[in-house]
């Protein structure tokens, strides 16, 4: 039993942390928003937020990766992200204007997170400086991180956006298919196939 609650202040205490990376915020403001989030463990392959439809909510991911994906009229499907911990997921364009989401969400393996409800987080942002400062800074890396990838697609070739990938997610090979892997690149599998084997 001790081993299990030392697990989980850990994981308390690098929540923490990675939440203090965007804004110094205090014990009893972290525990604040520990108690307005719910932790969920989800199996792989469950989505979170269709297409057309309008979220609530929104994911702190510890553990799992988890994608977004637009699946087009022809049928072929595009894989905009892959995340991994620790990072926030949700439609944030599709929360804040309260309209239907443009992207799938979807975990790609088991994954924990801590699920929140964006109207009482919104609510609590009003109530408390130190939350919406916080937001605000979460808010800013999540459009950096878009920025980038925008401009990872723009200059790096298919080699060199699975090196980044790789750097990022080491055990990629190992953790989803081949297929969903060029989808993210925006290749075919066999495009792949080939890129490994030139690297190898």
């Amino acid at each position: 039993m001790s081993s299990q609650i030392g697990i989980k202040l850990n994981s308390m205490n690098s929540n923490f942390d990675y939440l203090n990376s965007f804004s110094d915020i205090s014990k009893d403001t972290f525990e604040t928003l520990n108690k307005l989030a719910s932790f969920r463990r989800i199996k792989a392959k469950t989505i979170i937020t269709r297409t057309g439809e309008i979220p609530t909510k929104y994911y702190f991911l510890v553990s799992g990766l988890m994608r977004a994906y637009l699946n087009s009229e022809t049928g072929k499907l595009y894989t905009k992200n892959i995340f991994s911990p620790v990072s926030f997921v949700a439609s944030f364009t599709a929360l804040i204007n309260r309209r239907p989401a443009e992207l799938t969400y979807e975990t790609l393996t088991d994954c924990k997170v801590y699920e929140l409800d964006y109207t009482d987080m919104m609510n609590l942002c009003k109530e408390n400086l130190s939350v919406s400062l916080l937001y605000s800074k979460i808010l800013e890396q999540v459009f950096v991180g878009y920025e980038k990838r925008n401009m990872e697609l723009l200059t790096l070739d298919a080699t060199q956006h699975y090196l980044q990938l790789r750097k990022r997610i080491p055990n990629i090979d190992d953790l989803i298919p081949q297929y969903q892997i060029a989808s993210y690149l925006n290749i075919t599998p066999v495009q792949l196939s080939r890129i490994r084997k030139k690297m190898n």
